[in-house]
């Protein structure tokens, strides 16, 4: 697969956190990245040149949900999906395993495939490990993943283990069914918060040699103490010459904790969704700007911040537009909160290079802990 290439440029001596670069055929990517999540290939509310200016160098888009509408293949016959939404970077498409967990009422599952009703008409979607990779190939994203199993992370032991083998078996048979050669397809470990599970599905996994590897079924309802444990014992099975994606996370300090511990990539819908709910994201900690305090505050959101709506707007306006209803609020609030999380992993890209992550984390911590 010569489209792509990881280099690891730095690693930190205290901790297990690194600093690299991912070579993708629509443009290296500087880990560790965040990549906002545009699921109907679009990240809500925002242009694809207003992305590009917080750093956004990656998107997110959704197999499940591309399948449904418009059609994966009508986004193939209008370019693929670098064209039909206008990102010229690189782009991340699940395989729609989420939606296994997300939507149970609404599936079936055997070791075959996984079979929906449509949320939206309730036609049937079948989704094999085979039907997820021709989609996404059909889509065209830079980077896809295996079909998986995503279990809660309450579920009983047994059904854990079946849904590790069962992604075993899916990433087998997605790896025979790839066909074109420019897209990186990932495997996905699970296993819940249990180590014997996460060894199994990684000892699984890496015999399989794919060129990258996710961690998946993490804030699915585990305690963060339960999820960054489960890190620490399922990141050192990974390859080191290969990037690796934690899928779903999440909270700042989580992408703290987990660069901490090894992780490149992220994704998450918290910022857009949080801010199209008048939830920012500051280098204080979080605002609530519906809250009466903000009433004739002049103050921008986050003097840190370069952001749009942190260099021309007060946070009275900003919590008057969340008041009156007006789409403006939900816009520079997503927007910022992308801003706010590509400074994060920029922050923490320079501190693995000077070889401060522990004392970036530390004070980080207080900080945000400070405010809370």
């Amino acid at each position: 697969m010569t489209h792509f290439a990881f280099h690891l440029d730095a690693t930190d001596t205290e901790t297990a956190a690194r600093a690299g670069r991912w070579e993708t055929p629509h443009g290296v990517v500087d880990t560790p990245a965040f990549m906002p999540v545009g699921t109907l290939a679009t990240v809500k509310g925002l242009l694809p040149e207003q992305l590009k200016a917080t750093g956004a160098q990656m998107v997110l888009s959704n197999t499940y949900h591309l399948a449904l509408r418009p059609g994966s293949d009508i986004v193939k016959e209008m370019g693929g999906l670098h064209k039909f939404m206008d990102w010229e970077g690189p782009i991340l498409t699940d395989s729609g395993g989420f939606q296994v967990f997300s939507l149970a009422g609404l599936r079936k599952l055997t070791d075959e495939k996984a079979v929906f009703r449509s949320h939206i008409d309730g036609s049937l979607l079948e989704l094999s490990p085979e039907k997820a990779v021709k989609i996404q190939e059909d889509l065209g994203a830079d980077c896809i993943m295996c079909l998986d199993e995503c279990p809660p992370a309450n579920d009983v032991p047994e059904k854990i283990k079946a849904a590790v083998d069962r992604t075993t078996l899916w990433a087998k048979r997605c790896r025979d069914a790839q066909v074109r050669d420019d897209q990186a397809l990932f495997g996905i470990v699970q296993g819940g918060i249990s180590e014997e599970m996460r060894t199994r599905s990684a000892e699984g996994l890496v015999p399989l040699g794919f060129p990258g590897y996710a961690v998946g079924g993490l804030s699915v309802g585990e305690a963060p103490v339960d999820m960054y444990r489960t890190l620490d014992f399922t990141v050192p099975h990974l390859p080191v010459e290969k990037p690796r994606y934690l899928m779903g996370v999440g909270r700042p300090e989580d992408i703290l904790e987990a660069v901490y511990r090894g992780i490149d990539l992220f994704d998450c819908v918290l910022p857009t969704r949080n801010g199209r709910n008048a939830m920012a994201f500051t280098s204080d900690g979080p605002v609530r700007l519906r809250n009466a305090v903000h009433q004739r505050d002049e103050r921008p959101l986050d003097p840190e911040c370069d952001c749009t709506a942190c260099t021309r707007y007060s946070r009275a306006y900003l919590r008057h537009l969340f008041i009156a209803k007006e789409m403006l609020g939900g816009i520079l609030l997503s927007l910022h909160n992308i801003a706010f999380y590509q400074k994060l992993v920029r922050d923490l890209r320079n501190a693995v290079n000077s070889g401060t992550v522990a004392q970036f984390r530390a004070n980080q911590l207080a900080r945000w802990q400070a405010q809370s």
